[in-house]
């Protein structure tokens, strides 16, 4: 339900209106509230029940929210209707068309204190700011999405919750990344909260964080968790499209609350579109699990799929994961050609100060097949170009592992002092296989 107005301004509203279509007092108050109840009211004295302002905005003519805040219900309709389309413009990929039409949106919300609609509004200027890359704008647009939201159940501010959480993990904040999610799915799980859709969002997003932190346990639990809970549906695109023309004719016949309910479904159903980068990691687990155990043609199937499905809707901070790990494979199976090329498509799309943890695993990649064509001194650029981006973003196991192989290289080309102190650093470094300084795994849902 809306925030409703202080009684002395609806009491002047209710006054307005009845003057307006000519009603006394009495002929409002019938057949369920006195004459002296309304006086009471119109005169600010009394705050209104739900059942009263029911009973009052059917006797003038008027929607309920209407009555309560001021604020036609075809309004706030249409500010959900825009709402809808902004979605569905951010799920085809069109992230800076959205944003513009978010940047709209919640300058008329503000301007109305439309709570709701400011929430949703921000939430989506934040996903767009992550497609774009703009990941200081992103976390601004989380954090204030999450004031907006105030004390509504978990839930329904896990988005917000899970946005910025994705923001500092893009900008190289692996383990306050990890710290947010876990526990928000550890306050959900532990408090009986067991929202299928806030769940999935949640242990879709962690697997990132979790593998580039070397948790490779938890990432393939949280996989599977996340497979398990996607939700099935056959073309999430063409039923929301429908649900947004049954919406229009609705409110062209005045049925506003049907509109609405409409509208909302539309909404989840692009939502569940924009779930398609989350599910494409999913993919991409199961890739990195398969290309493990040697199955380097499942592998390739999977990262294929997840490359697909992240490129369709431009999500490069994203695709870049499945396009190292993709190359990785192809290089195994012999086309190391096709994989350097997309390493270089990776690094291409990056700067230091954004996807440094990707551009270091796309660097760190072709020093490995530079050394495998004998190119040293190629190789050894590499290597130091990724050595310097994973100490700034602190990645800890990739850190030990490329500096036993700058090591290697530098021992192998003679200079022995120089690989001891590669060495060296690798060891401080060092991690066990699986394991992170992580606390203890947050509770699991009832699956």
């Amino acid at each position: 339900m809306s925030e409703r107005d202080d009684p002395v301004t609806i009491g002047r509203r209710v006054q307005r209106l009845r003057v307006e279509r000519g009603l006394t007092q009495k002929q409002l108050a019938e057949p369920a509230y006195t004459p002296a109840y309304i006086s009471t009211l119109e005169a600010g004295r009394v705050r209104p029940s739900d059942d009263a302002l029911r009973h009052l905005s059917g006797r003038l003519g008027v929607g309920f929210d209407e009555l309560a805040t001021g604020r036609p219900a075809h309004l706030v309709t249409d500010l959900r209707l825009r709402l809808t389309e902004a979605h569905r413009t951010l799920a085809t990929g069109e992230a800076e068309a959205a944003a513009e039409q978010y940047a709209g949106l919640l300058a008329e919300a503000e301007r109305l204190d439309l709570a709701e609609v400011v929430a949703a509004a921000l939430l989506g200027l934040g996903e767009c700011a992550l497609e774009t890359g703009e990941l200081e704008e992103g976390r601004r647009c989380f954090e204030r999405a999450e004031e907006a939201f105030g004390d509504v159940p978990l839930p329904v501010r896990v988005p917000a919750l899970r946005g910025r959480a994705v923001s500092h993990y893009l900008a190289g904040e692996l383990r306050y990344s990890v710290y947010l999610l876990e526990s928000t799915i550890d306050e959900l799980n532990r408090g009986g909260l067991h929202d299928p859709d806030a769940l999935l969002l949640l242990y879709a997003s962690v697997i990132g964080p979790y593998m580039d932190m070397g948790a490779h346990a938890r990432a393939a639990q949280a996989a599977e968790f996340a497979l398990a809970l996607a939700p099935q549906a056959g073309d999430p695109a063409l039923v929301a499209r429908m649900h947004r023309s049954v919406a229009r004719t609705l409110i062209a016949e005045g049925r506003v609350a049907e509109a609405d309910a409409s509208l909302a479904k539309a909404s989840e159903l692009y939502r569940q579109l924009q779930l398609r980068t989350e599910l494409a990691n999913c993919h991409w687990m199961r890739g990195y699990v398969y290309a493990q155990n040697g199955q380097l043609d499942r592998a390739e199937d999977e990262l294929r799929q997840a490359l697909t499905m992240l490129s369709a809707t431009r999500a490069a901070l994203y695709s870049s994961q499945a396009a190292v790990e993709l190359a990785d494979v192809l290089h195994r199976r012999g086309k190391s050609e096709e994989a350097a090329a997309l390493l270089h498509d990776v690094l291409s799309d990056f700067s230091p100060e954004r996807g440094a943890l990707h551009s270091a695993a796309a660097h760190r990649l072709l020093g490995i097949i530079a050394e495998d064509a004998r190119d040293t001194d190629a190789a050894e650029e590499h290597y130091v170009r990724a050595l310097s981006l994973l100490e700034r973003a602190g990645a800890a196991g990739d850190l030990a592992d490329l500096c036993r192989l700058l090591g290697d290289l530098l021992r192998r080309t003679g200079r022995v002092e120089a690989a001891l102190d590669a060495y060296r650093t690798g060891l401080g470094h060092r991690t066990a296989p699986g394991t992170t300084t992580l606390g203890p795994a947050p509770a699991q849902p009832p699956l």
